[in-house]
C-alpha cells in the first residue's frame, strides 16, 4: 500500500486523498508489524535467516541509492564514449572550433512531421558547446505562418538562421525517405552564413591540370565540390585567354600540370605573389613547370625522383612502396591536429628549402626514415643507392610566409622592377599601374591600414594526385588539402581541423539461399539444439 501510493503520487503529482490514505494506512501497519517484532517476537531478529534478509534488504538499498549517484553524476556531468569507428556520435573538432566561435545567435529549422531522435542527438551535441546555437522542430502542416515566412518547398527542409540571412542546409526527406541530418552540411552552413564575404579560388587550366567537371575520369570535382560546400567561389583560371589575375583571387591552385607554363603565365603568377597573392602548388616529379624561378625566390627547390615507402604499409591497404604514407606532420595550424592519422600521395616527389630572408618554411608532410626518394623508377626492384638516393626523412609538404615591405609592394605596383620607375616617365608609371593584375580596392582589402608589411603565403606539396576523385575521401587526403585553402585564404594561425566523417556503408548483401541459410540458423538450429542439449543434460543427470 505504501509503494503503491508513493508510486502513484510520484508520477501524477495530483495530491489525491486516495493516495495519500494509500501512503498513510501502509506507514501504519508497517510501524504496527515492527513494534510486534520488537516487543513480542525478539527472538525473530535473532534467527539466521532474519540476519540475512536484513543484510540483504541493506545491501539492496545500497545499490539502488549508488546505482542514482552514479547516474545524477553521468546526466550532470555527461562524457560520452564513442566507439564507432569514424565516431559518428561526437562531432569533430572542426565542428566544435565552429561552434564555439559562434558570436551572435545562431538557430537551425528542421521542418519535419517526426523528428529523428538521432537528429536531435547530434544538435544537442552542437548546444553543448554554446549555448548560442539553438535549434527547434516545425510541423509545416501545423504551423503555416513558419513554413510560409521560411518559403519551404519541400517536407525536411533545414534551414539556418543568423542574424537576417537565412540558408537551406539539407532537405532530409528524399524519395520519401528520411536521411539523416548531415553533420558536414550543417558545419559547413554555419561557417559559410558568417562570412561577410566570399572568398575566390582560381584553379589554374591550359597545362594538362586536372578537370574541374565531375563527366571527366580524371577530374577533381570533389574536391571543387567540397570548397564549394565550404562556401567559398570556385572558378577556373586561364592566364593565356585572360592576361592578368582577377582583382578577387583570394588564392591560385596549380593542380597537376603536365606542360611548362608561358614566360607571361610565370610572371603573372610572380606579380600576384609579390603583391601578397596567395599560391597552392601541387606539382608532379618529373615535370618541368617553369615556377622554378618563383620557388627560387622562396627558397624552395624541386628534385625529380619519386619517393619510395619502403616500409610495406602501403601493402596492406592494397598500395605498393612507390605510394608513401604519411603519419608524421608538421607543428602547423593545417596539419596541427592530424596527429597519428594517415595521408598517402602516389609518385610524389620531395622538397627542399633553403633559408631565406623574409621568408619562414614549415614542414607539413614528413617522409619517415623508412623511405628514400629514389632517382631509377624504371627499375624492376627499388634498392636505396647512398650516392643517387636521398635517405628520409625529407619534406613533401611545406607552408611558407613571405613578408613584403608595403613601400615595395607600391613600387611593384608601378612598374615591373625598381630599376625601371627611375626611367619611365609619369605616364607610362600610370599605364603600367594599370595593367597590373592586382587593383587598389584588393590592396586595401588585403593589406591593413596601419601595417607596414604585407604577407605573402605559399603551400607546395609533391604531389597532386591525392585530391583526385577516387583519393580524395581516403584517410585525410582531403582535410590536407581543405586545411591548406583555409590557411591560405583566412591568414590566420589558429589550428585547422579534421573533417566530419559520414558513416560508411556497412551493408551486407546476401543472396536468396544466403538469406534463407542464415534464417533457418538462427529461428531454428540454434534454438532446437540449445533445446536438445539442454534435455539431454537433464536425461543425463537423471
Amino acid at each position: 500500500m505504501t509503494v503503491a501510493g508513493l508510486i502513484a503520487e510520484s508520477m501524477t503529482k495530483s495530491g489525491s486523498i486516495l493516495y495519500v490514505s494509500l501512503i498513510i494506512t501502509g506507514s501504519v501497519f508497517l510501524i504496527i508489524w515492527l513494534s510486534y517484532l520488537l516487543i513480542a517476537r525478539r527472538s525473530f531478529w535473532q534467527r539466521r535467516s532474519s540476519q540475512a534478509g536484513t543484510n540483504a534488504l541493506v545491501s539492496t538499498f545500497s545499490l539502488i541509492i549508488i546505482l542514482g549517484i552514479i547516474n545524477f553524476l553521468a546526466v550532470r556531468y555527461l562524457t560520452p564514449i564513442d566507439l564507432t569507428e569514424n565516431r559518428l556520435f561526437t562531432i569533430s573538432s572542426q565542428t566544435q572550433n565552429v561552434v564555439k566561435n559562434i558570436d551572435e545567435p545562431v538557430k537551425v529549422w528542421l521542418f519535419v512531421k517526426a523528428p529523428n531522435p538521432r537528429d536531435k542527438d547530434l544538435l544537442e551535441n552542437y548546444r553543448r558547446y554554446n549555448k548560442k546555437f539553438k535549434f527547434e522542430f516545425i510541423d509545416p502542416d501545423t504551423n503555416l505562418g513558419l513554413t510560409k515566412q521560411f518559403n519551404v518547398n519541400s517536407l525536411g527542409d533545414v534551414y539556418l538562421e543568423y542574424r537576417d540571412k537565412r540558408q537551406l542546409v539539407q532537405t532530409l526527406i528524399q524519395f520519401n525517405t528520411q536521411e539523416p541530418l548531415s553533420e558536414i552540411k550543417l558545419t559547413n552552413a554555419i561557417e559559410k552564413i558568417q562570412r561577410n564575404y566570399i572568398p575566390t579560388v582560381y584553379f589554374l587550366q591550359g597545362h594538362g591540370e586536372y578537370s574541374l567537371e565531375e563527366s571527366h575520369e580524371d577530374s577533381i570535382f570533389i574536391a571543387v565540390n567540397s570548397l564549394k560546400n565550404k562556401g567559398y567561389n570556385v572558378e577556373p583560371l586561364n592566364l593565356v585567354t585572360s592576361s592578368k589575375i582577377p582583382d578577387d583571387a583570394d588564392a591560385i591552385i596549380i593542380a597537376g600540370s603536365q606542360r611548362k607554363l608561358f614566360e607571361q603565365e610565370v610572371k603573372a603568377l610572380e606579380t600576384y605573389s609579390n603583391q601578397g597573392g596567395n599560391l597552392l602548388l601541387l606539382l608532379n616529379p618529373n615535370i618541368e613547370t617553369g615556377l622554378e624561378t618563383i620557388l627560387e625566390k622562396w627558397g624552395v627547390r624541386l628534385d625529380n625522383r619519386v619517393v619510395i615507402d619502403s616500409s610495406g604499409r602501403g601493402n596492406l591497404i592494397g598500395l605498393g612502396p612507390v605510394t608513401p604514407l604519411i603519419n608524421t606532420y608538421g607543428n602547423h595550424p593545417i596539419t596541427k591536429e592530424f596527429k597519428n592519422g594517415i595521408s598517402f600521395y602516389p609518385l610524389a616527389r620531395p622538397i627542399d628549402t633553403i633559408k631565406v630572408e623574409n621568408i619562414e618554411a614549415i614542414s607539413l608532410l614528413v617522409a619517415g626514415e623508412q623511405m628514400w626518394a629514389e632517382s631509377n623508377v624504371e627499375s624492376e626492384e627499388f634498392t636505396f643507392d647512398e650516392t643517387q638516393d636521398i635517405a628520409g626523412p625529407f619534406d613533401l609538404g611545406v607552408a611558407l610566409i613571405r613578408q613584403i615591405d608595403s613601400d615595395k609592394k607600391q613600387r611593384l605596383q608601378l612598374s615591373p622592377s625598381s630599376s625601371q620607375l627611375d626611367k619611365d616617365s609619369p605616364s607610362e608609371i600610370m599605364e603600367t599601374q594599370e595593367n597590373n593584375s592586382i587593383s587598389k580596392e584588393s590592396y586595401e582589402k588585403m593589406t591593413p591600414i596601419n601595417s607596414d608589411k604585407i604577407e605573402s603565403r605559399l603551400v607546395i606539396i609533391g604531389n597532386s594526385m591525392f585530391i583526385t576523385n577516387n583519393l580524395f575521401n581516403q584517410q585525410l587526403n582531403g582535410d590536407v588539402f581543405l586545411n591548406s585553402v583555409q590557411w591560405l585564404v583566412s591568414k590566420n594561425d589558429k589550428s585547422l581541423s579534421i573533417s566530419p566523417k559520414e558513416a560508411k556503408n556497412r551493408r551486407i548483401n546476401l543472396t536468396p539461399l544466403q538469406a534463407g541459410v542464415l534464417t533457418f540458423l538462427t529461428l531454428v538450429f540454434f534454438p532446437l539444439g540449445g533445446v536438445i542439449a539442454g534435455f539431454m543434460t537433464w536425461l543425463r543427470r537423471r
